[in-house]
């Protein structure tokens, strides 16, 4: 009997330390076809401070101006919220000639206009692709005077530094997390919270990148699961607080998503 228990307890300790790990590099996708817009001014700040997947001050999180509102497909109900695009200028005389891609993060819904025409002005009405781009990001392919452009877009892993961020509010029988600064996949579909003295307890998603959690968290240390949303990649972030966490603080986890650099020149359309 207690040579099984010693068995069970090291499968049970290599099988936890399996689920830490059980993500893999994020790849890049294939190029598609889309459109591009901005919005906003030139700082890239004053239109650019949050919106429909609870981001807020672009600047003191690290994605600055390189953001864009998605369209119904992309945003996806939120699941789209932190996922980041490779965007170039393609066959437009409104593109800057030998300008480069850039990178940006969805960080917004770009909502339907079905008053006007999908091909004059509802630029984001289902089912197209669109990005609706902070200014900054948009000018550095594009014209100012075309305000949209053709593009060829393609999923491409999140370079972040450091953990996966733990942002708290709510109270003590409500958690609500924002989560922040998540590489690879960059988008999130499924969160799950474990105290000290509880299993793990599946959060629901509240809107955009913040999920919550009904329960009883007070005075427990607090670990979390995270799946991605476009990958089935998945991460364990252990003892991400202590016991004396408290709402308004933002906590930083040891691990992340697993993301490889992808070269402007990497493959083509």
């Amino acid at each position: 009997m207690a040579s099984f228990l010693r068995y069970h307890t090291a499968v049970t300790a290599i099988l936890s330390l399996m689920m830490v790990m059980v993500e893999a590099d994020f790849q890049a996708s294939a190029w598609s076809p889309a459109f591009a817009t901005f919005y906003g001014d030139s700082s890239g700040v004053s239109d650019d401070m949050g919106g429909a997947c609870g981001y807020t001050n672009m600047y003191g999180i690290g994605f600055g101006a390189k953001t864009a509102a998605l369209s119904t497909p992309l945003f996806n109900n939120g699941l789209g919220c932190g996922g980041c695009f490779e965007i170039r200028c393609y066959n437009s005389q409104y593109c800057i000639p030998g300008a480069p891609s850039v990178v940006v993060t969805g960080t917004n819904l770009c909502p339907p206009n079905w008053g006007e025409d999908s091909n004059n002005g509802g630029w984001c009405n289902p089912p197209r692709v669109h990005f609706d781009m902070a200014m900054p990001a948009w000018l550095t392919f594009g014209r100012y005077e075309g305000g949209i452009v053709p593009v060829m877009y393609r999923r491409v892993p999140c370079q972040r530094s450091g953990g996966v961020k733990f942002m708290f509010s709510g109270n003590t029988y409500w958690l609500l997390v924002t989560l922040l600064n998540v590489a690879g996949p960059g988008d999130v579909s499924a969160v799950s919270v474990k105290g000290d003295c509880t299993d793990w307890i599946p959060m629901s998603q509240n809107w955009g990148i913040m999920w919550q959690a009904f329960s009883n968290l007070g005075g427990q240390g607090l670990s979390f699961q995270i799946r991605a949303s476009s990958s089935a990649d998945t991460i364990i972030c252990n003892n991400v607080a202590d016991a004396y966490w408290g709402l308004g603080m933002t906590y930083q986890a040891q691990n992340n998503f697993n993301s490889l650099p992808v070269g402007n020149n990497d493959g083509g359309y």
